[in-house]
């Protein structure tokens, strides 16, 4: 079966970097390119707990897009093996079943949680993070029966969603309801990141909210805000207008489009602002709650100089390396945290993982997914999708996405 095969070598690494910057296509076309489609056998089921899916819909992620272009910490790459299949924002069917599967049948449509932790691995007991309801933040994601990879998408043993066929362990599968379309269904993946990244830094009615970036993941901040009925101020930082007014739908109260996110601070959060000897003034006072979801340097410093004493600051995206001043940090006795995955929280008096959240947040009507998908391409368009995305706000895109139906 064809596939969008992703491969990176410290020696690419080094070859395209340099090149890349002048032309940007030598990342996902040509001979260097880190992505190509090529023929890969359709896979088997690795054990009786597993089943194989027919890919219906699989969303581009902005993680997807930093892969290609080589744009994250090589840290992470213990945690990662290559060559594989990108693609783990997927709706799929259950086309078969191993013999320990209970609970699904063949023809069921169900979403993806792509996490590959120690219960899929094989591995027990399970890690401290497993137990304790957090297996996106599994700490095995090395060992086991499987090659090392975080999540479906980025191990060389399990392809993901951009190709005709996968396979998921029965732990990671969720049927959608009855009447979900498959836009919908391949979205419960970044409204699980979403709604997560919010039950772990929940505002409160009082607090004044940030979210810098209103792409997917930051319009779906602002929608799981909502969702989970809390009435605080929330403020949208974005450049692109197109993206700032889906932002404002979502249920933002202020959208700030001129990037000058300590200006907001000071206007809409009445923080007092400070000029020192040299460099940008710090604040005062400002945000009590920011989500940062695009986590580079230019954004998180801003943040932190206005966010308020005692508040928080999340880091919902994936950026490079960065370089920051920590003088906000323990003059105002701030938390950064780290955001990432899923796991299992208590919602409305419920124990689930957040994908059962998510999924009765979209039946309910509490968050709108409708046309979010704004571009569907077929496999072999792989490179016009990569494009579409490298120029979002001029193609008016939110979510893109490989469709095989």
């Amino acid at each position: 079966m064809k596939a969008l095969l992703f491969s990176a070598s410290a020696a690419k690494f080094v070859v395209l970097k340099p090149l890349g910057a002048l032309f940007p296509s030598l990342f996902y076309k040509g001979p260097i390119a880190t992505v190509r489609l090529a023929e890969i056998p359709e896979p088997a089921l690795p054990g009786p707990d597993w089943v194989k899916l027919r890919t219906l819909l699989c969303g581009f992620c902005g993680s997807d897009q930093s892969l290609v272009f080589l744009k994250d910490s090589p840290t992470a790459s213990p945690f990662t093996s290559f060559p594989c299949v990108l693609g783990h924002e997927l709706c799929g069917e259950v086309v078969e079943a191993g013999a320990g599967v209970a609970g699904f049948n063949v023809g069921d449509r169900v979403t993806l949680s792509p996490g590959l932790p120690c219960a899929v691995r094989g591995i027990d007991p399970a890690c401290p993070s497993c137990r304790a309801g957090r297996p996106g933040s599994c700490e095995n994601t090395a060992r086991g029966r499987l090659s090392p990879g975080m999540f479906t998408g980025i191990c060389r043993d399990v392809n993901g969603g951009f190709a005709p066929y996968l396979v998921a362990h029965a732990g990671q599968i969720h049927r959608l309801p009855e009447g979900m379309s498959v836009e919908a269904g391949a979205l419960m993946e970044p409204l699980g990141v979403t709604l997560q990244a919010v039950l772990d830094n929940r505002p409160e009615p009082r607090d004044r909210v940030l979210v810098i970036g209103a792409g997917v993941i930051g319009s779906l901040v602002v929608q799981s805000i909502r969702a989970l009925g809390i009435p605080c101020t929330i403020t949208v930082a974005e450049p692109s207008r197109f993206h700032a007014e889906l932002a404002a739908k979502a249920g933002a109260d202020h959208v700030v489009t001129d990037g000058d996110i300590p200006g907001a601070a000071a206007r809409i959060a009445g923080a007092a602002s400070y000029k020192p000897l040299l460099g940008k003034p710090i604040l005062m006072g400002g945000f009590t709650k920011i989500f940062d979801c695009v986590g580079h340097t230019d954004t998180l410093r801003p943040a932190m100089r206005s966010l308020a004493g005692g508040g928080t600051l999340s880091v919902v995206g994936i950026g490079d390396e960065v370089k920051l001043d920590l003088t906000p940090l323990w003059l105002k006795l701030q938390t950064i945290r780290g955001v990432y995955a899923h796991g299992v929280n208590t919602v409305d008096g419920r124990r689930e993982h957040v994908f059962e959240t998510a999924l009765r947040f979209a039946v309910e009507g509490r968050v709108n997914l409708q046309g979010m998908i704004t571009h569907t391409f077929p496999l072999e368009r792989y490179a016009d999708m990569i494009e579409v995305n490298m120029r979002k706000a001029a193609n008016r895109a939110v979510k893109t996405a490989v469709s095989f139906l």
